[in-house]
C-alpha cells in the first residue's frame, strides 16, 4: 500500500486548523475549510475535480531533496523540510485535478504570509519542479518582480538549490548559466524578469514575488495572457501586505477574500492569507502565531516580539510591523458587511412566489448602459424576538441585468458572469447595452404581481425609465443617492442584518455586490456606500438601498394601496 506522509500531514493540519488546534485567523480557517469540504465533495459524481495524492506526494518530495540555501541549515547542508502548513499549500496547489481531463485544477495560486516565514524557499522550490518535474514540454518559467533586486530574490536561490544538487543536473540534463537556467533537449528555461514585459512569452508558470510592491497589473496581465498554450499554467503570487490598496495585489487579495467567503466562486483559484483577524490586539503577542506559521522555525518568537515591542514603543515603526510581520494592509478600507453575518440571513428556499400579492418597495439602479443594472424588491413584516417583542423584518430580493457585449469585456469577472448567467442569476439583453425595454417589462409584470408601494429611482440615468413606468401608471419617487438619502438606510440594513431580522435568498450575484460595498464616513459618522474599483459592482445593494430609504419614512404609516390595479390580498 502506498504512503503519503506529506498528503497525511497536510490534512492532518486542515484538521487541526479548523478544530481550533492550531491559532490560525479567518482566512486560513476558511482555505482549510474549502480543502476538507471539496474532499468530501469530490466523492461524489457531479463534482468535476479529484484530489490525487501520488500527484500532491510527489511535489512535497521533490522540493524536500533540494538543500537550503542560507542561514544555518545551509551552513550544515540540510535539506528542505517543508513545514505542514507548507505541504498544505503544495498539496493542495498540485494535488487537485480534474477528473475530465486529469490536468491541474487550479491555474492560479495567492500566499500572503509575513517575511521571514520561508516564502523564498516556497517559491524556489516552486520554480524549480515547474521547470524540472511538471512534465511540460518547452517549459517557460519566469520570476517577475519591479525590480532586478527583488526577480533575483526568487531565481538566486532556484539556482543555487540546484547548483547544489549534482544528481538532478545530470538526470534532467540541466545547463545553468548566470541569468538563465535551461534544458536543452526539449527547450524548457527559468529566467527573471524585470518591470512590464512585452508580448510574445508562453509561460508555464510565473512566479510574481512581492506582488504589494507592483503599481500596475502590466507584468501579471502579459504573463496571464501569454498562458492560453498552455495545458496547465500557474501563475504563482507570493507576497506581504503592503499600503497600495489601489494597487492590483490589493484587487487580487480582494478576489480571494470574496472567494472564500463564497462571495465570488472560482474554482480555479487557490488562496491563502496568512493574518489576525478583525478585533484582534495587534500588541497582544498571541497573535503573531496567527500571521506567523513558521513561528518559532525561520522566525523566532524572540525577533517577533522584539519588532512588536518596537512598534508598541516607537509610532514610526508601527506601520511597516503591521504590514510586514502581521499582513495588515496600512489604510485598507474595510468592508461595510460582516459576510458570516450576511450569509447567515441567507435562506435558499425563498423564492418571489412565496410573496404573491404582498406590499412591497422597489428601487432601480440602472448605472450605465453597458454595465450591470439592478431592481431590488423589499418586502416587510413583522417577527417576535425572543423576549416576546415584534420587530420589523425585511425580505429582498434582487434582479440583476447585464448587457452581453459586457461579458467580453469584462477581463476581472468575466468567469463569474458566465456562471452566473448559465445558473439562471444574471439576466442577459441582447448587444453592447442594456435594453431597458425587458427592465420596463419585467417591472410591469412584478406590478401585476405585487402590491408596489413606490418605486425609487436615482435621475442621474433613469429618467426615461421613470417616465415610461410614470406612463404605465407606476408610483415614482426620484431618490438621489446622496449621504443624507443613503446613511439611514444603511444603518438600518446593518442592524437588520446583524439583529437577525434581514432575509435574502442567496443570490450568488447579489452576494458578491454585497461584499463590495465599503462605507465612506464623514465627520458626522453619516455613511456613503462606495466600491474600491470599477470591476467591483455595488448595483444590487444600491437599489436595496433605495427601496429602504422610502419603506423605512413609512414604517409607521399605514400601507399605502398598490399603485397597480390587482387582487387584493392580506399578507
Amino acid at each position: 500500500m502506498a504512503s503519503y506522509p506529506n498528503v497525511n500531514a497536510a490534512n492532518k493540519y486542515a484538521r487541526d486548523v479548523v478544530a481550533g488546534r492550531i491559532p490560525a485567523c479567518k482566512e486560513v480557517r476558511q482555505a482549510c475549510q474549502r480543502h476538507l469540504d471539496d474532499l468530501n465533495a469530490s466523492k461524489g459524481r457531479a463534482f468535476r475535480y479529484k484530489f490525487d495524492k501520488d500527484a500532491a506526494e510527489s511535489v512535497c518530495v521533490f522540493i524536500q531533496l533540494l538543500p537550503h540555501t542560507k542561514g544555518r541549515w545551509a551552513r550544515e547542508r540540510k535539506l528542505v523540510e517543508l513545514e505542514p502548513w507548507q505541504k498544505f499549500l503544495f498539496c493542495v496547489i498540485y494535488g487537485w485535478l480534474r477528473k475530465k481531463s486529469g490536468l491541474r485544477r487550479f491555474t492560479e495560486a495567492y500566499v500572503e504570509v509575513g517575511r521571514k516565514n520561508g516564502k523564498s524557499v516556497i517559491a524556489a522550490g516552486v520554480a524549480n519542479y515547474m521547470l524540472c518535474a511538471d512534465g511540460e514540454y518547452g517549459a517557460e518559467v519566469y520570476c517577475g518582480a519591479t525590480t532586478e533586486k527583488q526577480a533575483w530574490e526568487v531565481f538566486r536561490p532556484a539556482r543555487l538549490m540546484l547548483q547544489k544538487s549534482p544528481a538532478l543536473i545530470s538526470a534532467a540534463g540541466i545547463e545553468i548559466m548566470a541569468k538563465n537556467i535551461s534544458l536543452p533537449e526539449d527547450g524548457s528555461r527559468l529566467e527573471p524578469l524585470i518591470g512590464d514585459p512585452g508580448d510574445g512569452s508562453s509561460p508555464s508558470c510565473a512566479l510574481v514575488d512581492e506582488f504589494h510592491e507592483h503599481q500596475t497589473p502590466n507584468l501579471y496581465d502579459t504573463m496571464s495572457t501569454g498562458m492560453g498554450a498552455r495545458d496547465q499554467p500557474l501563475m504563482f503570487i507570493i507576497t506581504t501586505a503592503g499600503f497600495n490598496t489601489a494597487g492590483p495585489c490589493y484587487d487580487k487579495r480582494r478576489q480571494v477574500q470574496q472567494m472564500l467567503d463564497g462571495a465570488l466562486p472560482n474554482d480555479e483559484l487557490f488562496g491563502i492569507i496568512y493574518t489576525v483577524d478583525q478585533g484582534d490586539d495587534w500588541q497582544d503577542p498571541t497573535v503573531l502565531r496567527k500571521a506567523n506559521p513558521n513561528f518559532g522555525i525561520s522566525v523566532s518568537e524572540e525577533f517577533l516580539l522584539k519588532a512588536q515591542r518596537d512598534a508598541v514603543r516607537y509610532p514610526s515603526r508601527q506601520n511597516s510591523f503591521l504590514t510586514k510581520h502581521l499582513d495588515i494592509w496600512v489604510s485598507a478600507r474595510s468592508a461595510w458587511l460582516n459576510m458570516a453575518d450576511w450569509h447567515a440571513a441567507g435562506d435558499d428556499s425563498l423564492t418571489l412566489d412565496d410573496f404573491e400579492g404582498c406590499e412591497c418597495w422597489l428601487g432601480v439602479d440602472l448605472a450605465s448602459k453597458t454595465d450591470i443594472a439592478a431592481i431590488a424588491l423589499l418586502f416587510r413584516d413583522e417577527v417576535e424576538d425572543k423576549n416576546g417583542r415584534m420587530k420589523t423584518r425585511w425580505t429582498v430580493f434582487v434582479r440583476s441585468y447585464l448587457p452581453e457585449g459586457a461579458i467580453e469585456r469584462a477581463s476581472n469577472n468575466r468567469a463569474a458572469y458566465e456562471s452566473w448567467v448559465n445558473s439562471g442569476d444574471l439576466i442577459i439583453t441582447d448587444g453592447e447595452e442594456l435594453d431597458f425595454d425587458v427592465i420596463r417589462e419585467d417591472i410591469k409584470d412584478l406590478a401585476g404581481r405585487f402590491q408596489i408601494n413606490e418605486i425609487a429611482y436615482d435621475p442621474w440615468r433613469a429618467t426615461q425609465l421613470a417616465h415610461q413606468l410614470m406612463s404605465d401608471g407606476a408610483d415614482i419617487v426620484e431618490y438621489r443617492n446622496t449621504v443624507q438619502n443613503m446613511s439611514p438606510a444603511m444603518r438600518e440594513m446593518e442592524a437588520a442584518i446583524t439583529g437577525g431580522r434581514w432575509r435574502h435568498s442567496c443570490d450568488p450575484v447579489l452576494t458578491w455586490m454585497a461584499s463590495n460595498v465599503v462605507a465612506k464616513a464623514d465627520a458626522k459618522d453619516n455613511i456613503y456606500p462606495r466600491k474600491e474599483k470599477p470591476e467591483n459592482k455595488i448595483d444590487g445593494p444600491i437599489a436595496i438601498l433605495m427601496a429602504l430609504g422610502r419603506a423605512v419614512l413609512t414604517e409607521n404609516d399605514e400601507p399605502d394601496e398598490s399603485i397597480y390595479d390587482t387582487s387584493d390580498v392580506t399578507c
